[in-house]
């Protein structure tokens, strides 16, 4: 497969060269991306099959908390797999087709996990705000149009992309430099005028995570407010606790993301290698430490997956 800048052929096919510079050392970077997997792949099953089985959890916080697992579980597998095989067999050749389907499938994930981070703080503000009505207000065929509705604007909005990408002529180079196709870094190794592209990768993200996080720090700002008109101490301590999972989770998600977007726009002197290992990390550490963190500080959680392995270990027994 050559990659000549030679304007009368279009490439159909791409090598993604995985951490470029760091390819000697492959085999040790797979070791943390392939342990994450693993935990994240456990830990959200674990958490579906938890919330899904006990009738007790078929409450709006855990449905959502279920969505948000399924996503963590689609977004890490969107990537992580063709990373490792990359670092392991040196299978760096994917088509355009499968380039494409996997721009698709990573950023319309992303922008559904923001929009249940959303919908999770609105949840917050519901139960902390209006306690009396919670059960009224998150009925279940609410929750079940609330999750449709994340996913028809998630797809919805990055179903144009599929468009955008395949009317380019890709003769420029057929080399990515990343272990996953990314909309820009595709789009830039074609020939074409690509400001179309660039214009509407920036209205999706505005339009999607940058006012999920507006209207996340709204609802905060009006949590806060009603907490701190609550005159019992330990009633405001319990009301920031069932907050304090969520607000570890939107760290998590957000932070990396928007650390390797400033360190791309202002880190010019950054080698490529460590943009390429930062935005692999908002892939990596969500997805891994979300079960983890609601595992450990919501108590009807942990009581039920200490029940299972316990359950486990008499049936052994």
């Amino acid at each position: 497969m050559t990659s000549l800048n030679n304007t009368g052929v279009s490439h159909t096919v791409f090598r993604l060269l995985g951490i470029p510079g760091l390819e000697d050392q492959h085999m040790w970077i797979s070791i943390p991306f392939f342990i994450s997997y693993i935990i994240a792949l456990l830990g959200n099953s674990l958490l579906i099959l938890i919330i899904l089985t006990k009738r007790s959890l078929h409450e709006p916080m855990y449905l959502f908390l279920c969505m948000l697992a399924g996503a963590d579980v689609v977004l890490s597998t969107c990537t992580v797999p063709q990373a490792l095989a990359i670092f392991w067999f040196h299978s760096e050749e994917i088509s355009l087709d499968r380039c494409i389907a996997q721009v698709f499938f990573l950023t319309s994930t992303f922008m559904s996990e923001s929009g249940i981070l959303l919908v999770m703080a609105f949840d917050r503000y519901i139960a902390i705000c209006y306690p009396l009505r919670y059960t009224t207000i998150l009925t279940h065929a609410l929750i079940g149009k609330i999750g449709v509705t994340i996913f028809l604007r998630s797809y919805g909005t990055i179903f144009p992309i599929i468009f955008l990408l395949k009317r380019l002529t890709f003769c420029k180079s057929n080399i990515l430099l990343n272990t996953a196709c990314k909309h820009i870094i595709l789009a830039k190794i074609s020939c074409n005028d690509i400001r179309v592209n660039i214009w509407y990768g920036f209205f999706v993200l505005m339009s999607t995570a940058v006012l999920d996080v507006v209207l996340i720090f709204v609802s905060y700002m009006l949590i806060l407010h009603a907490v701190f008109h609550i005159p019992s101490r330990d009633a405001r301590h319990k009301a920031l606790n069932t907050c304090g999972s969520h607000v570890c989770v939107i760290i998590l998600f957000y932070g990396p993301g928007i650390f390797s977007v400033l360190t791309q726009r202002f880190g010019r002197h950054i080698p490529l290698h460590v943009h390429v290992l930062l935005a692999n990390v908002y892939i990596l550490i969500p997805p891994m430490l979300n079960p983890i963190i609601y595992g450990l500080k919501t108590k009807q959680i942990r009581d039920q997956v200490v029940c299972c392995f316990q359950n486990r270990n008499d049936f052994n027994h």
